[in-house]
């Protein structure tokens, strides 16, 4: 491995029981990078996170599909090639509530790490 670049060959694929698929393309459990982590996600219909408020600022931008966003005391329906950049210290839930998949790319700053996360 060069200290230029990293290229990353197979994506981390992080363990679920919610039926959603996370692969990290650059972050802790792939690099060991801390300062941001990349991952793709596919998230099925009528799946839902718990309210967080994370210590990295949240980056997603929506391929297929739509994703619901709520964020302090609003709700944000986000579409295919609309972006959305959430600050750390926000009330935040994620939820795809439609009746299709939701697939998006998600940057974290910094890296996403469980004990950064605080969900409720």
């Amino acid at each position: 491995m060069s200290n230029s670049y990293f290229l990353q060959n197979k994506p981390f694929v992080v363990p679920t029981t919610d039926g959603k698929l996370i692969e990290e393309h650059i972050g802790r459990e792939v690099n060991n990078e801390s300062e941001h982590s990349i991952a793709h996600m596919v998230a099925p219909p009528g799946w839902s996170e718990p309210f967080q408020n994370p210590e990295f600022d949240e980056y997603t931008l929506v391929i297929r599909g739509r994703k619901k966003i709520e964020i302090d005391d609003e709700k944000i329906i986000l579409k295919v090639g609309q972006s959305l950049l959430i600050r750390k210290g926000s009330r935040v839930r994620y939820s795809n509530p439609f009746e299709e998949e939701v697939e998006y790319w998600s940057i974290c700053v910094p890296a996403f790490s469980l004990d950064l996360v605080h969900r409720e």
